[in-house]
């Protein structure tokens, strides 16, 4: 009888690491977006300011604020791959904003960089909302480390 491992028990942990290294370059995009906002945070709100949603034009300042920590904190957790499928559909809707309200302005042609780039964005965030973080991640090593006191077999995990 041949022994089942965690990791062959939940599909959705094991993923080829070519998707992990996707899963760092997404969570570096959306950080460097969060840096950008934040050095130049007038742009965010001016952005907001000009779209035709009044909710957000009319409390620019919050929402520049709110989604310019939103991108540092949550590209950093999907950098380290730490609570990766609630900070992935935590960005969902910023993206999908981004998408709709600002880069439609600049133009809806697969030239526009920026569109291309928020498309590309967003089909990563929902398949890491769906996959998860992988093997690669502070996600596993901390499940991992938990069940380590607990279950057989964990502790050999942490230290090969």
């Amino acid at each position: 009888m041949e022994k089942v491992t965690p990791l062959q028990q939940n599909p959705f942990i094991s993923q080829p690491k070519w998707l992990t290294l996707l899963r760092i370059i997404l969570g570096f995009i959306i950080l460097w977006k969060g840096f950008t906002f934040f050095r130049n945070s007038v742009t965010v709100e001016t952005m907001l300011k000009g779209g035709s949603f009044h909710l957000l034009s009319d409390n620019s300042q919050i929402v520049a604020f709110i989604i310019t920590y939103i991108n540092l904190l949550g590209g950093f957790f999907i950098l380290v791959g730490l609570f990766t499928r609630w900070m992935c559909v935590i960005q969902i809707p910023i993206i999908i904003g981004a998408i709709a309200f600002v880069n439609s302005k600049a133009g809806m042609s697969l030239s526009n960089t920026e569109l291309l780039l928020s498309m590309i964005v967003l089909v990563l965030l929902i398949v890491f909302a769906v996959k998860g973080s992988g093997v690669l991640s502070a996600d596993e090593y901390f499940r991992n480390y938990t069940k380590a006191a607990i279950e057989p077999g964990h502790t050999e995990k942490l230290f090969h």
